[in-house]
């Protein structure tokens, strides 16, 4: 499955060289990757309800083309590494004409959240975790 988000660059996301500061794009692959978890049906709260919190472990992003104020990009988001502790999802951003823009991986643990430790996501979240099975034998 790959979920494709848009979003409007903002003024506020530019630097003063008129580009967006390389950090915004993280920002946009989370709002991606929580639009991801809601059309599989679930969202962060419900899994905060079940006692889980998925940090960033770790981030790789490559940069192709710079994005401007008032530019549509779309984030395409998958998921192409899966188990019970950690979840890898590809992200690609592009404009409205197709042109690459970025493009990266972030990888995210799943911890309890009342201790930070590593628990397994298929013990507190067994139908999470059946559902994003599917997802990674299905690619």
């Amino acid at each position: 499955m790959i979920s494709r988000t848009e979003i409007e660059v903002r003024y506020s996301e530019t630097d003063q060289m008129g580009v967006v500061y390389h950090a915004n794009y993280l920002v946009w692959f989370e709002v991606a990757r929580s639009h991801f978890i809601k059309d599989l049906g679930f969202d962060y709260v419900d899994l905060e309800n079940r006692g889980l919190l998925f940090p960033v472990r770790e981030v790789h992003i490559e940069y192709f083309r710079p994005c401007f104020y008032g530019e549509k990009i779309y984030v395409e988001t998958k998921v192409v590494d899966f188990n019970a502790i950690k979840t890898t999802y590809e992200q690609t951003i592009y404009n409205d004409t197709g042109e690459l823009k970025a493009k990266g991986q972030v990888t995210l643990i799943s911890v309890d959240k009342e201790t930070f430790q590593i628990t397994k996501i298929n013990k507190k979240a067994p139908d999470i975790y059946a559902v994003y099975l599917k997802l990674i034998h299905k690619d």
